[in-house]
């Protein structure tokens, strides 16, 4: 009798658990192949959006790829110089807008594919 006790009381605060997410969270519910409705607790979403973080670092590291490609070597280290020799912000701006290793690579490869490089 104890087993099939302790067995019932877990499933019960399994239930419950369930029940405190769903009111905690809300519900959906889903059909099933069957015709069942089913409700489950929504998913949380993370409170940290990642994803939107890694792709907006990408697309500035594709921006100074294609500056870097479109002005050239020369001219983009020129224009880098002369904004490090302005205020913190414009310094700041320098550091990040440096060309290393990685900018000079995709620069180079997408060069023949900007028009009027």
């Amino acid at each position: 009798m104890d087993d099939s006790f302790k067995s019932f009381s877990q499933r019960i605060s399994r239930v419950n658990r369930r029940r405190q997410k769903m009111n905690n969270n809300g519900v959906v519910r889903k059909v099933g192949k069957d015709g069942l409705i089913s409700a489950y607790p929504r998913r949380r979403m993370p409170s940290f959006p990642f994803r939107g973080i890694v792709i907006l670092v990408m697309a500035a590291f594709m921006y100074k790829a294609v500056m870097f490609a479109w002005l050239g070597a020369v001219t983009y280290g020129d224009r880098v110089e002369a904004l490090a020799q302005g205020t913190i912000v414009e310094q700041v701006g320098a550091w990040i807008l440096q060309a290393d290793p990685a900018t000079v690579t995709v620069g180079n490869i997408i060069k023949p594919l900007l028009p009027l490089a």
